[in-house]
């Protein structure tokens, strides 16, 4: 049975693959803008959201993006 190499337990390396890419190639790497539009909509909510801070919900945003990447 076949396995779509990002559904296994790669993916740390895949993260790891995407990061070095996006601060290698900056806004040209094709990550970058989503992670980075996933760190403004999360750091929105955050501020938003009485119990979550900004920087949380920056991060959470950020890294929702990227696994939203990564899986694809």
């Amino acid at each position: 049975m076949d396995q779509d190499p990002r559904e296994g337990p790669d993916w740390v390396e895949d993260a790891k693959t995407e990061i070095s890419g996006m601060a290698k190639e900056g806004l040209d790497h094709p990550s970058s803008k989503p992670v980075i539009a996933g760190a403004v909509i999360g750091a929105l909510a955050g501020g938003l959201l009485p119990v979550v801070t900004w920087p949380i919900g920056l991060v959470a945003g950020a890294g929702f993006a990227l696994y939203q990447r990564i899986k694809k």
